[in-house]
């Protein structure tokens, strides 16, 4: 009989990963999750999400009941820990089972000696639990974000920073995008009932929320491309977009496809051009156009140089959704908060700068550019935007339903979208 994979040391080892190695959890998880059951491969993603959701909180427990913090060859230890912490605190493993199976992960990991010290730990939390809580949620780890992000939240956002940072530590809402080339949205939500789901519309006109996350199998028509995971946040872009029947459209960062096959659902006769500059994520658009069976052309490219992927050609519409620091996705991807520093903002928002200054001449005359970012800083929005009006004569931004003059900035909310900016730029 083959020996069940510990979870818990997996987990250890793949949070030591990012947090030490500044490694992508989204990079990293799916090949872990590969040789599991279904139900190991959630319960895996659970722990490595719910601590990275959570490590400012752990981290303070730790200081709290250990003398000495675990470091070298002894540090996926403390990370360990940090498991065994997490599964006490939020997760419905009973309490035994929790304490068991983190022990073993010392073995699994070859720190046998160690076995008796993570015992001890977890026991003695389990004794002081509730006072020790309520301690370390007095400073300001109870946010469950590092100092730097928090203070410039503050600072942007002085009236709503909490706000943000409360939607930031919640479980991402499941949202879906119908394909109107093949129903309604009405019309699937009656397929998705038959099937015992519930789903909510929203003010996108092909957004539902799901009650309640399922997989992908469980969607009526998904494999047939009648139905696409997409945040509602992420669907504004192409509406604001208008695409149009046989127009010449650029996605630029196009990866992994999401906006590229929106565009084609709302305009089937458009000429799309998908660039992107990492060649391995363009699979996951030539995917995505292959279930939904759409055609469009997809490159490999650098934003900051268009000549080298597209000549002289110029484009009715185009949409950029810029590389950023991705501030509003924190709740889908909690392993941001500690990947990004402090010092990528600037160096982010150079980068935008320049890709919006390279790529603008290639907006025909009395086009539409989108610029989006899924980041809630301003450095990256509004005044990248109100710097590059200041700088171009002949573009104009319109204004945005719910808007500045500049841009249109949404904060991430606990049954709406993920935070996102838009601005709506016309060339003259």
């Amino acid at each position: 009989m083959k020996k069940a994979t510990n979870l818990r040391s997996l987990a250890a080892q793949l949070i030591e990963r990012v947090v030490d190695k500044g490694e992508s959890l989204s990079a990293i998880l799916p090949g872990a999750q590969k040789t599991l059951a279904d139900k190991d491969g959630a319960l895996l993603q659970e722990l490595c999400f719910g601590v990275m959701r959570t490590l400012p909180q752990l981290e303070a427990l730790i200081g709290k009941l250990m003398e000495r913090t675990l470091t070298g060859k002894q540090r996926v230890l403390h990370y360990l820990i940090m498991v065994g912490l997490y599964q006490l605190l939020y997760t419905r493993v009973p309490a035994h089972a929790a304490l068991a199976e983190t022990v073993a992960g010392a073995e699994v990991l070859k720190r046998t000696a160690l076995k008796g010290l993570i015992n001890g730990v977890l026991r003695q939390f389990q004794r002081q639990q509730e006072e020790l809580v309520a301690a370390v949620d007095q400073g300001p780890q109870r946010y469950w974000h590092p100092g730097w992000l928090l203070k410039r939240l503050q600072t942007a956002w002085p009236d709503q920073w909490q706000q943000i940072v409360d939607a930031n530590n919640q479980r991402p809402p499941m949202w879906l995008r119908v394909n109107r080339q093949h129903h309604n949205r009405d019309a699937w939500l009656n397929l998705l009932q038959a099937e015992d789901k519930a789903a909510f519309p929203a003010d996108a006109p092909d957004a539902l929320r799901l009650e309640s996350p399922a997989p992908v199998s469980q969607l009526p028509g998904f494999d047939q491309g009648w139905v696409t995971v997409q945040d509602l946040s992420a669907q504004r872009c192409a509406l604001l977009l208008e695409p149009q029947n046989h127009e010449t459209i650029l996605d630029l960062c196009a990866a992994p496809g999401g906006k590229t096959t929106h565009i084609l659902e709302i305009a089937p006769q458009a000429n799309v051009l998908a660039v992107d500059i990492d060649q391995q994520r363009l699979t996951r658009v030539h995917e995505n156009l292959q279930r939904l069976g759409m055609q469009a052309e997809v490159r490999q490219g650098d934003g900051r140089t268009p000549a080298e992927w597209c000549g002289d050609q110029q484009f009715d519409r185009i949409l950029l959704d810029a590389p950023c620091s991705a501030t509003g996705v924190i709740r889908r991807h909690p392993d941001i908060k500690w990947l990004r520093r402090d010092r990528d903002i600037p160096e982010l928002a150079a980068l935008q700068r320049e890709i919006l200054n390279a790529v603008w001449p290639r907006l025909k005359s009395g086009g539409t550019m989108v610029y989006a970012t899924c980041s809630i800083l301003p450095e990256e929005n509004h005044q990248q935007i109100a710097a590059f009006l200041a700088e171009h004569d002949d573009a104009v931004a319109e204004q945005l339903p719910e808007g500045q003059i500049n841009g249109w900035q949404v904060f991430p909310s606990v049954d709406g979208g993920d935070g996102f900016f838009y601005a709506k730029l016309m060339k003259k």
